[in-house]
């Protein structure tokens, strides 16, 4: 290889750059709107669930249960029905998510015996919003029966029976449950992915499509050479945007960063490797930049976005997907950065993560290289 003459690649695919006003928007705008907008409207924190109520016992005993859904953040009372009919009409238009129904004598009934029911009727459309509405209302309900008897036992003199076990729950590394800190390491992933991997799709189908693939066939470049110097600007843009990304992350959303920055920006060179010599690769044998640019969203975004554990657990995933996400750099991308953002991990414990993206790295250039021939077809 010849120094001189992959500094002349290089020089010629920044020129290219820089030409070519959509390259700049995508190396500017991209990271920053992907990062915005999952930052923003990606939320799987459920809260302010509309809840309709329906007392049927009207007494201030129901009303104490009722203003426990009313004081927390979890649910926002939208509706007070008159009667059933008022309830599955607005659980049908969509303007509750879960109704609670108190029955008649409910206070007489807890007076008397120290139990009773309430229903809960929750719109399962949407599986996950309901599954959690659920435990919400479980555990207000819970909390509130607690309190009822305990009171009923000192009404009744007997003295109240103290649980066995307690359970007492500590989060760590996320302690207040958040999932911005769980998503910002993940965009930072999916940009890498397809700023990287989009824009290197480009490059030798560009050259075939403008006609000066013949020029550069010509020349005493050697195909490694016209690999390395393509690769360098996008290599360098994509660290550029990996660091503006995760310093958005950090100072601007606050999630915390525990761990090594050297270490993050080392996988970030290994992730970005990869992805770029997957783009290069794509880019070889697409020869269209219409259908590079289609193939490299395909191969990356998707993968990225549902494969990675970025937004759905992979341990969840059935055991063939599971077994398909082992050749996914993202995967392990994302968990090293969530690892190093969140919890501070140190290298000798992510050397599996870490090898797994050096072998994939490995097998990508390889591909990449042996792809591009020198000639005229």
């Amino acid at each position: 290889m010849n120094l001189r003459r992959i500094l002349a690649m290089t020089r010629k695919e920044v020129i290219q750059i820089r030409r070519d006003p959509r390259s700049l928007l995508i190396i500017i705008a991209m990271p920053l709107v992907q990062l915005l907008i999952y930052g923003y409207a990606v939320n799987l924190d459920i809260k302010h669930i509309p809840l309709c109520v329906y007392d049927r016992d009207a007494t201030q005993t129901s009303q104490d249960l009722l203003k426990r859904f009313q004081s927390t953040d979890y649910f926002d009372i939208v509706r007070v029905s008159p009667d059933y009919r008022d309830v599955v009409r607005h659980i049908d238009q969509g303007a509750c998510t879960v109704a609670v129904v108190v029955p008649p004598q409910f206070s007489e009934t807890l007076r008397s015996s120290g139990q009773a029911s309430v229903q809960a009727i929750l719109d399962a459309s949407d599986s996950n919003t309901a599954s959690i509405g659920m435990g919400y209302a479980l555990s207000i309900v819970q909390a509130y029966s607690q309190q009822v008897q305990i009171d009923w036992q000192q009404r009744h003199g007997l003295a109240p029976a103290a649980p066995n076990v307690t359970f007492e729950p500590r989060t760590w590394f996320n302690e207040d449950l958040a999932s911005m800190a769980n998503i910002i390491p993940g965009v930072v992933a999916l940009v890498m992915a397809v700023v990287g991997a989009f824009l290197t799709s480009l490059t030798i189908a560009r050259e075939w499509e403008r006609g000066t693939m013949e020029q550069l066939i010509s020349t005493p470049v050697g195909k490694l050479e016209i690999e390395i110097g393509k690769l360098v600007p996008y290599f360098v843009i994509g660290m550029f945007d990996t660091a503006l990304c995760a310093g958005m992350g950090v100072w601007w959303f606050g999630v915390p960063f525990r761990g090594s920055w050297t270490l993050m920006f080392g996988c970030s060179m290994l992730f970005l490797i990869v992805v770029l010599a997957l783009g290069y690769l794509i880019s070889v044998v697409a020869k269209s930049q219409l259908a590079a640019s289609q193939l490299a969203l395909l191969t990356t975004f998707l993968p990225a976005f549902l494969l990675s554990g970025f937004v759905f657990p992979i341990e969840q995933m059935p055991t063939v997907v599971q077994w398909i996400t082992r050749v996914l750099p993202a995967r392990y991308y994302v968990s090293i950065l969530r690892n190093v953002f969140l919890k501070g991990t140190p290298a000798s414990l992510m050397a599996g993560q870490v090898t797994a993206l050096g072998i994939i790295a490995a097998v990508a250039i390889t591909l990449a290289t042996r792809a591009f021939q020198k000639r005229l077809e």
